[in-house]
């Protein structure tokens, strides 16, 4: 009888060790497939308002395809230095093959098009340009969850 009263009780408690345990050992945090890109380039004053434009109404295919290649969490910021425009791009990728989803995305006819859109609104930093790309490497030195 005293058993029977018991059992929830210790359900309960174990409930609870197993949650604090979870908490205390990180598994709250995101998991290690997770990685995190970050890149700037600039972005020509004169087109300025059009790039604003263009990613208030994204194209949902293009939309579609960076969430098929394990894209989230992905954001542009712009930052106006010196009366020059800059655009910082961060995202989380969640795949296991980043080139290959690279690959895909360029590949796709959709995105290509935006791009043709998107890149001579931008300025590319020496780095880039000198690669043949638009969008300069960022290293990350810090972050928390």
């Amino acid at each position: 009888m005293i058993l029977k009263k018991l059992v929830p009780f210790v359900l309960f408690t174990l409930v609870c060790a197993i949650s604090i345990l979870m908490v205390c050992c990180g598994q709250d945090q995101e998991p290690d497939s997770v990685r995190r890109y970050a890149s700037i380039t600039g972005v020509k004053a004169e087109k300025l308002e059009y790039y604003k434009k263009l990613h208030a109404d994204a194209w949902p295919t293009v939309l579609r395809k960076i969430k098929e290649c394990h894209i989230q969490n992905y954001s542009i910021f712009l930052k106006e230095v010196d009366g020059r425009h800059y655009l910082f791009s961060y995202f989380e990728y969640t795949g296991t093959d980043f080139n290959a989803d690279m690959h895909r995305m360029a590949a796709d006819p959709e995105t290509q098009r935006w791009w043709k859109e998107t890149d001579p609104c931008q300025m590319p930093l020496p780095d880039a340009r000198a690669k043949g790309a638009v969008w300069s490497d960022m290293e990350e030195i810090f972050h928390t969850n």
